[in-house]
Order: C-alpha cells, then structure tokens, then sequence
C-alpha cells in the first residue's frame, strides 16, 4: 500500500516533466522536446499558414476595432496601416529572418547587442511584452470567437449572456489540447487558413457587389466624409492620427519569424548557412503581408459602408464579428453559421499558434537566465502556469474583444518597435548607410505608433507593465533562490592542467584560492606562508593554485575552460574563467574528485566587510563572500559529507 502511494506522484512528476516531442511536427518547439532532424521541414506556404492562423484569423475582428476607432475614416486609416505594413514591417522582419534563422527573433538580436544586467533586464522587459502580445492573443481570440456563438442567430437564445463561461471554456480546452500533446499543427492550419479565407472571399466578392449596385452607398459615405471632415488633406491627416488604433492588423510578424526553423529551404542549407530557408521565409513573410492588406482594405471598405455604425458600439451585432454580420445579412444564416464555426476554429486556434509561441519563448530564456525552476523546461508545467493567467486576464477584461485591444496591440507595437531598432543598429554595424537611415525612419514611425496608442489606450501598457512586473520579481526571486546551485553545464581541462591533477593527486590535493593581483612571486610565496601559518600545515606540503575571472556574472549556465601555467618557474596556477567565483571553485573541485577518485581540499581566506554586502556582490557581480559560498554549493550538489571536497577557512 505505502509503494502504491509513494508511485502516483512519482508518475504524476514523470508525467508533467515529460517533454512533448511531438510538438516538433508544427508547432514551435522548447528546449524540452526533441530536436527535428537537420534540414527537415515544410514548404514555406505551409508553415505561413502557422502563422496565418494569428495573422488572418484578426480579421475576425480587425473590421470591427478599425470602425469603431475610425469611424467613416476607417478605410483611409487601413490604407495608412497597410502602407506602414508594406513599407515598413515587413522589410524590418525580412531582415530580422536573415539576422536571426533559428527563429530566436528581435529579443534575440537586442540581447546581443547588450550584456550584463543591462541586457538580461532588457530582454525580461520584452519578455513581459511578448507574453501580453501572446496572451492576450488567447484570451482575445477565445473572447471573440465566444462572441460568434453567443451572436449567431441559430444559438442566440441559448447561450445569451454566456459569453465568459464559453471563453473560459474554450481556454481551458486550449491548455486540455497542450496537456495532451500538439500533433500536425501545420496541416491542421493549411486547412483552417485555406477554408477561412476562402469563406472571407466570398463575403468580400459579395460585399463589393453590393456597393457597387447600391450607388447610392458609395455616395451616402463620401458626402458623409465631406461633411465631417471638410477636405481630403484634412481626412489624411485624421487617419495618420487614428491609424496607431487599428495597429491589431500588425499582428503575426513576430510569429512568422519563430516558425522559420520548419521552413524547408534548400537541400545544400546548414544550420550556419541557411540561405534558402532565410529566403522562402521571407516569401512567406511577403505574401503573408499582401493577402492580408488586400483583404483589410477592403474588409474595412464594405463594413464601413455596409454596416449601421450603431451596429458596431458595445453591445450591437457587429461588434467583434463585422464579416460575419455580412455573411448572415447577404448570404443568410446557414451560409452565416459555416463562417461563424470557421471563424470560430481559427480564432481559437490562433490561440493555440500563441501557446506555441509562449512555449517556445520562455524556456528559451528564463532557464538559461537562472530565472526560472528547471520545470519550466517542459510544457505541461508551463502550459498550466498560462492557461491559469490567460483565465486570470479573461476574467480582468470580462471577455470582452473592444477592452483587450489596447494590450493586445500595445504588446505587438513594443515587439515591432524592438525588431525595428535591432535592425537598424545591425545595418549601422554592417555600415549599410542607406538601410540604416530607412530602418531608423521606420522605427521612428513605430514608436510613434506605440506612444500614442499608450496615451490613447493606457490599459495596454498597464497590463503589460504588470506582465513585466511579474516576470522581473519572479525571475528574480528564482535566481536568488538558485544561488546555491552547481551551474557549470561541462568543464575540459588542458593537457597542463591534467598533468597538475595527476601530479598532486599521488600525494594530497590541496588547492589555494586566490584573486590574481599582481601575479609576481611575492604574490604566491606570501599566500603560501599565509596559508600554512592559518591552517598549521606543515612546509612540505604541496599546493595549487586556482584563480578565476568573473566573465558575465548576470549569466547563469555555461561550460568552463581550464588552463594550467607555472608562474614564476615554480609555482602551478589552474585559471579558469566563470560567471561566478565560488560556484567555478565547486565545479572544480567536484570534477577533480570524480576524475581521480581522491578529495580535494581547498584552503580560503576571509572575505572583510559585511556579510550581507558581500552576498549581494555574489548574487549580483559573481563574487563576494566566496569560502561559505563554495562550501554551500559545494553542500548542495553532494549531500554525502564523506564524498563533500572539504573547505578550510583560515
């Protein structure tokens, strides 16, 4: 009975810390699951419909945003929106694909260019705002499709006022599907993407049909215009203002970037030099941005023209769902029903693309930064964390497609702005001069867009704030609970470093920690005299000396390269370069003992000054109180004391 009871958690751990390779097949793949064979992919229009299913399904509710921030000036502001998309966006992620091939995207480029804290908190920074883009892509996407069936005529009736418990219904059916595993997301997506856009086509052709009769509707709206606006320089004028507010019709770019490692390519790429998956990549990216311009001009064309404008406030049948208050008004409700249950797939596997981003994102990072427990390597832990938080912001918005806008498209603005300054610092130190005055320009325009969608729309940069507050204080609070940790991945030692080991491990091995100063030889006799009086050993014994350089300290993981000297013809010297001292000197010490058999002992003077201020000199430059340090990391990593290298402080 006690082994029955001991084994359900233990199966319940093997099972949540299970990796799903299976996500490799379609979706974006996290440092957990198993990797794709080398050059394995699809076609590159394959894998756009991945990222079609973000891209394309906005136009779910895209038409109704764009009037309601718009109003009559809503086609001329999407003309502005494709121009920006077309003239700026895409050329800045087709140049994110050829900087970044592996699908790290602008987070990665930025936290090149930066180190040290700096570029660590940057990176969390954008972090907080990818995960507001992709969250509130969830919880969006569930809120609007939960507006198509409660809105469709047929269920109306039954489902009137349910809105948030079909949301939170369809989330928690997202997380059930990730749970469970996340197989052929690309096929699943070719035929969304293919019958969504077939179905919007014909509500399009239809639409277009009917302005076009109706002349008088064309008429109705131009002297609408005239009459609010006065001239046509004054209504493009207007619509540059407005246009920060349709900024959801840039979604999908950041994604089209993290699907690149599915793209195919060509049979002669590697993983160094993959030309023809940078360049399919960027076919998929192009036309990715063309169909959908084509169809956001004239989506907001015939909504505008089509539709009541009291029809799309708060409340009225067009809100959140324009296309498909066409589709029932002009093709009639059965025609209406297939396009809300395609709509419905679509928005809800957008959902699903952004999961697979989160997935994809976080553990790429986190991990590697120290800022986040070892779970959150595998998905089912992190697809619980996200599902929870996506229930959470549902339940803030109150499922509500108008009041998630402003974070939705603040996340995707930030994200856009960072690619665009990415690029234009790469293009300065490729001295590419045109290109880094275009880029600058570009990225100019974007943060012009972000700031006045904050000033517009402050609740986007609310949330997001608190995304960012959240992952700061909790990679954080990891990081200092991880302190303690043996975080050396690999270490090699050279051929003079092995000869040393060898050497001493016939007699005793005793190392001395010391910080490298002037490295003369009154540096090492007297640290040798120091050591022997505070230890009473006697003359004769042997020593080496170890001494490491603090690299980046703000990094977490990373191998160790160790290279023996004789300084001075006879004092031996082990240097070694780490992110931080004690955890080197254990890492050392453990692999000298497994390597041959003998324990090593390790001799330290006291570090002067505050205890305290010294354990923040460790946690925060990768030295300070170094002895008890070590000896804790030391005491961690080999709970056994008769197997514990032993520290001596003197």
């Amino acid at each position: 009975m006690a082994a029955t009871e001991h084994a359900r958690p233990s199966r319940l751990r093997a099972w949540m810390l299970e990796g799903l390779s299976d996500m490799g097949k379609g979706a974006p793949q996290g440092p957990h699951a198993e990797p794709e064979p080398p050059h394995k992919g699809q076609r590159w229009w394959r894998v756009m419909c991945l990222t079609g299913v973000d891209y394309f399904s906005t136009l779910g509710y895209q038409p109704g945003i764009a009037a309601l921030a718009a109003g009559l000036l809503s086609p001329i502001a999407t003309v502005v929106l494709v121009i920006v998309t077309l003239a700026g966006a895409l050329p800045v992620y087709r140049r994110v694909a050829k900087e970044s091939p592996h699908g790290q995207g602008s987070i990665a480029m930025l936290e090149r260019l930066l180190s040290f804290w700096k570029g660590k908190l940057f990176v969390l920074t954008l972090l907080g705002f990818a995960a507001t883009d992709f969250l509130i892509t969830i919880t969006l996407s569930a809120a609007d499709a939960s507006t198509h069936l409660v809105e469709n005529p047929h269920l109306a009736g039954a489902l009137h006022g349910r809105q948030m418990l079909i949301t939170l219904l369809l989330v928690a059916l997202l997380g059930a599907v990730f749970l469970k595993g996340f197989l052929e997301a690309i096929g699943v997506a070719v035929s969304l993407v293919g019958i969504y856009l077939a179905l919007n086509a014909v509500v399009v052709v239809v639409g277009l049909w009917h302005v076009l009769t109706a002349g008088h509707v064309v008429t109705d709206w131009t002297s609408a215009l005239t009459a609010e606006h006065g001239n046509v320089f004054v209504m493009v004028g207007l619509a540059l203002i407005v246009f920060p507010k349709l900024a959801l019709g840039l979604s999908g770019f950041e994604t089209g970037v993290a699907v690149m490692p599915h793209v195919e390519g060509d049979p002669g790429d590697t993983e160094e030099k993959p030309t023809g998956r940078i360049r399919d990549t960027r076919k998929l990216l192009t036309t990715a941005a063309v169909i959908m311009s084509v169809f956001l001009i004239t989506t907001s064309f015939i909504t505008t023209l089509l539709i009541p404008a009291n029809e799309f406030k708060p409340g009225g049948p067009a809100n959140g769902r324009a296309l498909a208050y066409l589709a029932h008004d002009y093709l009639g409700n059965t025609f209406g029903t297939v396009y809300d249950i395609s709509t419905i797939a679509i928005l809800w596997f957008a959902g699903a693309s952004a999961m697979a981003g989160l997935l994809n994102l976080m553990p790429r990072y986190l991990p590697r930064y120290g800022m986040a427990p070892h779970w959150a390597r595998a998905v089912r832990p992190m697809v619980i964390v996200f599902t929870l938080v996506a229930f959470l912001v549902t339940w803030i918005f109150d499922a509500n497609v108008d009041k998630q806008g402003g974070a939705y498209a603040t996340g995707v603005l930030v994200l856009i702005s960072s690619a665009a300054i990415a690029v234009t610092i790469a293009a300065r130190k490729a001295r590419q001069k045109g290109w880094t005055i275009a880029f600058a320009v570009i990225a100019t325009v974007f943060l012009y867009t972000t700031v006045a969608n904050v000033i517009e729309r402050p609740d986007g940069v609310k949330i997001g704030a608190c995304f960012i507050a959240g992952i700061i204080l909790l990679s954080l609070g990891s990081r200092l609970a991880r302190s303690f940790e043996l975080r050396v991945t690999s270490m090699t030692m050279d051929d003079m470093a092995e000869r040393f080991v060898r050497d001493i491990a016939s007699r005793r091995i005793r190392f001395i920690a010391n910080e490298p100063e002037e490295r003369d030889i009154t540096e090492y006799r007297d640290k040798i005299e120091q050591i022997r009086n505070d230890n009473d050993l006697p003359p004769q014994e042997d020593f080496v000396f170890v001494e490491v350089t603090v690299g980046d300290p703000s990094e977490f993981e990373a191998s160790m390269n160790v290279r023996g000297e004789v300084m001075h013809g006879r004092y031996r010297v082990l240097t070694l370069e780490s992110s931080s001292i004690p955890n080197a000197l254990a890492a050392l010490c453990l692999h000298v003992r497994d390597s041959t058999g003998c324990i090593p002992h390790i001799y330290f003077e006291w570090t002067e000054g505050n205890p305290f201020a010294n354990f923040l000199r460790f946690f925060l430059f990768g030295q300070g109180e170094v002895a008890p340090v070590t000896r804790e990391v030391l005491r961690e990593a080999e709970p056994d004391r008769k197997r514990r290298p032993r520290v001596h402080v003197g």
